[in-house]
């Protein structure tokens, strides 16, 4: 079976993925830190970028591959991996230490939670009908 649908998503996540990754090793690079963040403000939110994307992304694929195997909306399904692309370009730019309310950060958030929640909805509906 192919996942056309979550394939898209996935690749441009896979791209962010390692800009991401290369961030912060490039930054333990010119501190020569191996493990942890040394207190360096910048290596610390690199970290929690590469981090949170880490948390969200493999759960948001997962479930959006689980929703296409069970014949999904297309429409929504492209909307949750939209939903999911986004908040992904979006957050890393939000994520400060100093600014726990960063805009980009909230509406990043935001739009991983309302993928998620659409992807949990199309779950539901496949396995208990509608």
């Amino acid at each position: 079976m192919t996942f056309p649908t979550t394939t898209l998503y996935a690749l441009p996540l896979i791209l962010i993925f390692m800009v991401l990754f290369f961030r912060v090793s490039a930054r333990r690079s010119d501190l020569k830190v191996s493990i942890g963040d040394a207190g360096d403000a910048i290596l610390h939110e690199r970290i929690r970028q590469h981090g949170n994307f880490i948390e969200w992304v493999p759960l948001g694929l997962i479930l959006m591959a689980l929703a296409e195997a069970s014949a999904a909306n297309s429409i929504a399904l492209h909307c949750a991996g939209g939903f999911l692309l986004l908040g992904r370009i979006l957050h890393p730019f939000g994520l400060k230490a100093g600014n726990a309310a960063h805009p980009l950060r909230m509406a990043g958030n935001s739009l991983n939670l309302l993928s998620v929640a659409i992807l949990f909805v199309l779950l539901a509906l496949s396995r208990f009908g509608g």
